[in-house]
C-alpha cells in the first residue's frame, strides 16, 4: 500500500471510477478488487473480505462525484477525503521492500488506501492542470471519466471512439433533418 507517482494515482482514480459505468459492474467480489489492485501495481499479499468490497465501492462513488462537481465543490470533496483518510506521508521498508512512501494510516484497509491515494493524486493533478482537466465523457451513452493533462485544448470525450460515435450521430441527425 505504498504511495504511487502522481500519474499512477490519477490513473488509479480514473480506472477505479470506470469500473462501474453503464457497463456491467466490474467489482463484483473481493477477488475482482484484488485483481484491480494487482493490475495497478500492488503486490501480494492482498486479502479482502466482502465488507472490503462494499467499502471500495463507497470510495469509488465518492471519487466519481469529484469528476462531476464544479471546481470549488470538487476541491471540498478532495479535501474531505484527504482529511478522513490521508496522513502525513512517511517512509517504509516493510516486508523487505525497498524504501517507499505511504500516505494511508498504518494498517489501513485497501478502501482507505484507495481513498487517500486517489484523493492525493487528483488533488495534485488539479493543482497542476486545473479541475477543467478532469472530465466526464460527453457522449450520450457513456459515463466514463478521464484526466486530460494536455494543456492544448479541453477534452470532451473519454476515447476517440466516443468522440467519433458522437460526431457520426450528430452528422446523421443533421442529414435526417434536411
Amino acid at each position: 500500500m505504498d504511495i504511487q507517482s502522481p500519474d499512477r494515482q490519477v490513473r488509479l482514480a480514473v480506472d477505479l471510477v470506470n469500473t462501474h459505468t453503464r457497463d456491467p459492474e466490474q467489482l463484483t467480489s473481493p477477488a475482482d478488487v484484488r485483481a484491480f489492485l494487482l493490475e495497478h501495481g500492488e503486490s501480494d499479499p492482498i486479502t479482502l473480505a466482502d465488507d472490503d468490497l462494499a467499502a471500495v465501492r463507497e470510495v469509488r462513488a465518492r471519487v466519481r462525484e469529484v469528476f462531476h462537481a464544479d471546481p470549488p465543490a470538487a476541491a471540498r470533496m478532495l479535501n474531505q477525503l484527504l482529511e478522513e483518510y490521508a496522513v502525513r506521508p512517511y517512509l517504509s521498508d516493510h516486508d523487505g521492500s525497498p524504501w517507499h512512501l505511504h500516505v494511508a494510516r498504518p494498517g489501513a484497509t485497501w478502501a482507505d488506501w484507495m481513498a487517500a491515494t486517489t484523493a492525493l493524486g487528483l488533488a495534485t493533478f488539479a493543482a497542476g492542470h486545473g479541475f477543467e482537466a478532469l472530465g466526464v465523457c460527453a457522449a450520450v451513452d457513456c459515463e466514463r471519466v478521464f484526466a486530460n493533462p494536455a494543456e492544448k485544448r479541453p477534452r470532451r470525450f473519454c476515447t476517440p471512439r466516443c468522440s467519433s460515435r458522437t460526431r457520426v450521430a450528430s452528422y446523421r441527425a443533421r442529414q435526417h433533418a434536411q
